[in-house]
């Protein structure tokens, strides 16, 4: 069978003063591709783009291309609230040799599909990069319909979709789409069964938190060895369910337990309390991750 794809939605780690914490990146990128990860999201909803300044944002993007390239596929989050902001971030993203450039649908405004085909296409006019389109109807508000993604999927820069919504619909999509445009999944929970059945490319930020985990429920699944995938499946699955359970602030914790530094959740974001920090690092599977999965520098 194909190989599975893992791409990580990377954390934005930062200091204190919430500025880019440049030791926490440098080896959580190093992490990401020593363990075998395919490639990056940098900048998407698990890097909590929106709540950066955009001096953080800009050097988060800088770094990040200088220490991934040639190391995988790289992709840049540019989605703002409306396509003037939308814009001048894929300006700033045009300096560089990325692979894509991954636009959520506009926040805060409720517009239509009409709408939403002109704002794809007049962004795709201005980036150098392929643009995939990020359907996270959760976040924005607003869901991709299938002949809104189908019509765009038509545009020659418009390369393919980051479909975090619902399976039933990302499944509707993959049996209508052209084959070359990507639909790149995202579905933590369910890895093991979308290999399984031929869906080989997947994109979320646990990856980032049990990187040794998701590459070997891929190897597994390239093998054959599906009760090996289940079994990894469901460490990833239960290492999923802290942050469902204690917030996004879980995730700096678990970084920080790997020996990633910094802080993955920017204000107003509230870090967990002592006894929430120590009722989580006893977790079994939060002891069994920081044994088995240490960061690879």
């Amino acid at each position: 069978m194909s190989k599975a794809k893992f791409i990580n939605a990377i954390g934005t780690p930062l200091t204190a003063d919430e500025e880019l914490h440049d030791e926490g990146l440098e080896i959580q990128l190093a992490d990401l591709w020593n363990h075998g990860i395919d490639g990056i999201l940098v900048a998407g909803s698990m890097g909590a783009m929106q709540l950066l300044t955009d001096d953080t944002y800009r050097r988060l993007i800088e770094r990040s291309v200088e220490l991934s390239t040639g190391k995988g596929e790289v992709l840049i989050g540019a989605g703002d609230a409306g396509f003037a902001r939308s814009r001048d971030r894929i300006k700033f993203i045009n300096q560089f040799k990325v692979d894509g450039v991954a636009v959520l649908a506009p926040y805060f405004w409720n517009f239509s599909q009409a709408e939403l085909i002109n704002y794809y296409k007049a962004l795709a006019d201005v980036s150098n990069a392929p643009i995939y389109l990020y359907d996270l109807p959760v976040v924005t508000g607003t869901k991709l319909e299938i002949k809104t993604v189908q019509e765009l999927s038509k545009h020659p820069n418009i390369a393919g979709v980051k479909a975090s919504c619902n399976f039933d619909d990302t499944r509707q999509l993959i049996d209508v789409i052209d084959d070359s445009f990507r639909v790149i999944v995202a579905q933590p929970n369910l890895i093991d069964v979308l290999l399984h059945h031929g869906v080989n490319e997947h994109l979320d930020g646990v990856w980032g938190i049990m990187p040794k985990w998701t590459v070997a429920l891929g190897q597994c699944a390239e093998k054959g060895d599906w009760e090996g995938a289940a079994k990894y499946q469901r460490m990833i699955t239960a290492g999923r369910d802290l942050i469902v359970k204690y917030d996004f602030a879980a995730f700096t914790v678990m970084m920080n337990a790997r020996g990633i530094p910094g802080k993955f959740a920017p204000s107003p974001f509230a870090p967990l309390n002592d006894a929430q920090n120590e009722e989580l690092l006893n977790t079994p599977i939060m002891k069994q991750l920081i044994e088995e999965d240490p960061a690879q520098v």
